[in-house]
């Protein structure tokens, strides 16, 4: 049973649920309903339920990012009639994840039952967010319904709700109406809003009238140019529809005889191009096929898609992809990959990725991109930020995706600064030094002597030194590693390197003393005596040479290597 506002309230429903004696989990009950003589296996049956809403309580207490209980919390509370639960649980479960279509059609339906006509603001937004998940053609045409049926301004045909009807439908012709298989639900849907609309004005208005048939004709000369699935009967409906306003045509022919040749020739290429895909739908619908083949059939018909060059009919495929396989990696990679690409339009990119990224949290390449994107379409510090903070409460395959999380967002920052981005104060270096402050904490227990925790301590260091001008945060950057990977050689040598390059010689002579003893894997040992020499002869003095000579003489006899005597003599 679905909770039909149009028809009963609430309670008749369930008390037409309770006569039929008819319990199924998924529908919204009311456990005060119940009779006497059913108080024994009700009590049973709560208690049953009851233990079972703890465990999932706390299971989504521990784990708030596990979808299937977040599914059966939600289904279990609709079964028990736990109104104010219900609706805590769906605007937690939606925090973190989209909600499917029918989620989201049960909680209008729910909503509209429950609130009456004075909740008609709520159940407009839920319908509202609810088609923002993925793309649902048949959850646009409830929203659509809904708004015509209970938006007493659209109902009325007031010149507000007449707009308000209007920008909705073009919302969803935009979202939806190239949809080759569905989309033509859409248009019919406008037709008929807009032909009520002829019935409510005077027959005496005959301007008024005349604008409101060519509103029609155009919305049907839309629909006829667009590759849409039963075009034929388009193209009958407005020849008949043509008929009834006195144009004298053979209304029975599917033929484009008695149309303007400019109507025709669209229609003749819409039909082509429907032809052209035809093929490609039928393999994307094919049922008893793995996930994989239909995966491979969307990609087969993406690639089609992309060679004729129509981005939005790309992303409408892309968008019916997603909504088949929603945590398919590949995909959203390929789509978002290519909206970066191709469309580069700031809020479609902000939307898509914000998707993405609720699908596939784990994917920290998505995460990456969505950052890079915000900046590329110069969103505020505070929207980047936000994001940034999201993906790093995501649990992810390998250390190196945060590490490249941390990467990307200093990169960031570091672009902006020195293109004087946010000059009001709100950015500056600070942020790039808490941000890694924040990587070195987080990263460094896992990536001790590794070159991802070199290539992140140099990079600071360097900023440091070359964007804060502080050459004292440079060397506590270097000395901080040394403490996490003192064994790894090429921690010395880029402090050294940062010293020579500012040509502080005394002091990168002062490092090659402390470690020039010290024992490195493989040939690290001898490298760093030899590189000691090299820096001598090409900066110090002879005495300073000499005296390096002497003290690598002892480790590298110790070592049995002759090389010393024979530059030194």
């Amino acid at each position: 049973m679905e909770i039909d506002s149009e028809d009963k309230t609430l309670e008749e429903e369930l008390d037409d649920e309770d006569n039929n004696n008819n319990d199924n989990g998924d529908q919204l009950q009311n456990p005060k309903l119940r009779s006497d003589s059913d108080s024994d296996s009700d009590s049973e049956d709560e208690s049953q339920q009851n233990q079972e809403l703890k465990t999932l309580e706390t299971e989504l207490s521990s784990n708030p990012a596990n979808y299937d209980s977040h599914a059966q919390y939600i289904k279990l509370l609709r079964k028990m009639g736990e109104i104010d639960k219900l609706k805590q649980a769906r605007e937690a479960m939606n925090t973190v994840f989209p909600l499917s279509p029918d989620m989201w059609r049960d909680w209008a339906k729910d909503e509209a039952s429950i609130s009456g006509p004075e909740g008609f603001a709520g159940v407009e937004k839920i319908y509202d967010r609810g088609v923002f998940d993925y793309l649902s053609v048949s959850l646009w045409c409830d929203y659509l319904n809904y708004i015509q049926e209970h938006d007493p301004s659209v109902r009325e045909c007031s010149l507000d709700g007449i707009s308000k009807a209007r920008n909705l439908f073009e919302r969803a012709l935009t979202a939806a109406g190239l949809h080759v298989a569905e989309g033509n639900k859409i248009w019919e849907l406008y037709r008929e809003f807009e032909q009520a609309v002829l019935h409510t004005i005077d027959e005496n208005d005959i301007k008024a009238k005349e604008l409101q048939v060519q509103r029609i004709r155009n919305i049907f000369h839309r629909q006829l140019s667009v590759p849409l699935v039963n075009l034929r009967s388009t193209l009958l409906a407005y020849k008949a529809w043509e008929v009834e306003q006195g144009i004298d045509l053979d209304a029975k022919s599917s033929e484009v005889d008695g149309i303007s040749s400019h109507l025709a020739s669209a229609y003749q290429k819409a039909m082509e191009a429907y032809n052209a895909r035809a093929q490609h739908e039928e393999q994307i619908s094919m049922q008893n096929i793995s996930d994989t083949e239909k995966i491979q059939n969307f990609m087969n018909y993406l690639k089609f898609e992309k060679s004729v060059g129509d981005p939005a009919r790309v992303q409408v495929l892309y968008e019916r992809a997603m909504a088949d396989f929603p945590i398919s990696i590949d995909l959203w990679l390929d789509y978002t990959r290519y909206l970066d690409r191709t469309l580069k339009v700031g809020n479609v990119l902000r939307d898509v990725y914000s998707r993405a990224t609720k699908n596939c949290p784990w994917i920290g390449e998505l995460w990456v991109q969505y950052m890079l994107s915000l900046e590329r379409g110069r969103a505020p510090e505070k929207e980047i930020s936000s994001v940034f903070e999201k993906s790093l409460q995501c649990t992810f395959s390998t250390i190196e995706e945060y590490l490249n999380l941390f990467l990307t967002r200093v990169h960031g920052l570091r672009r902006r600064i020195e293109c004087g981005g946010e000059v009001n104060g709100v950015l500056d270096y600070s942020l790039i030094r808490e941000t890694f402050q924040h990587a070195s904490d987080y990263l460094s227990p896992h990536l001790k002597n590794t070159d991802g925790l070199l290539r992140l301590y140099a990079y600071w260091a360097r900023l440091e030194m070359n964007l804060g001008k502080d050459l004292v945060a440079a060397r506590r950057v270097w000395e901080s590693l040394l403490k996490i990977s003192g064994s790894t050689l090429e921690a010395w040598q880029g402090f050294i390197a940062m010293e020579t390059e500012s040509g502080h010689i005394s002091e990168a002579r002062s490092i090659y003393k402390r470690c020039f003893s010290k024992r490195f894997p493989g040939t690290g040992s001898e490298d760093i005596c030899h590189s000691w020499l090299r820096f001598e002869e090409e900066f110090g003095t002879l005495e300073a040479f000499d005296h390096a000579i002497q003290k690598v003489e002892q480790p590298y006899s110790s070592w049995g290597l002759l090389e010393l005597e024979q530059r030194g003599g």
